[in-house]
């Protein structure tokens, strides 16, 4: 395992649109290894394989060390709940930032594991928001344009002045 270098906004990989994964092998098993490892450091509780500059549907998620690690490769939401909630969300790409994002409270979603096994499961709360998250960023979604113009330019004004 190793810890990779992170993209940092607004490195124009973090637009990038991640391609589905279509070998599962040694490869694919140490890149969410180092994935884990990489989201560890940081530290954070999710991570895709785009903010390393790998641009393949890889994501891992570990809200804590009692929940587990999640690896979801591939994953696509099917479908989302119409009750909001916001939770406040933030990036390895750009640490130090956040603010709170609206997204549907609940979803459902389909992933295959690490084996290449497909799987279809429901998610609430923070893992929900996780997934939405992370599912955004393999999309070319960063978070910030789920913010209003106005908070997205304060929080990019507040990262351009943090990085001098």
């Amino acid at each position: 395992m190793a810890i990779r270098p992170i993209l940092h906004y607004p490195h124009p990989g973090l637009k990038t649109v991640c391609e589905p994964v279509t070998v599962f092998d040694s490869a694919l098993r140490e890149l969410a290894d180092d994935l884990l490892e990489t989201m560890r450091a940081a530290p954070g509780v999710g991570i895709t394989a785009a903010h390393v500059g790998v641009f393949l549907r890889v994501a891992v998620i570990e809200l804590s060390k009692a929940d587990g690690i999640r690896i979801y490769i591939n994953p696509e939401i099917t479908s989302v709940s119409d009750e909001l909630t916001r939770q406040t969300e933030g990036s390895v790409s750009m640490p130090g930032v956040t603010d709170d994002v609206a997204r549907p409270a609940a979803i459902r979603f389909r992933y295959q594991d690490i084996n290449g096994v497909q799987h279809e499961d429901d998610a609430d709360g923070f893992l929900a928001i996780c997934i939405q998250h992370e599912v955004d960023q393999l999309d070319g979604i960063f978070w910030l344009q789920r913010l209003s113009k106005l908070k997205r330019d304060r929080l990019i004004r507040k990262w351009e002045k943090a990085a001098r």
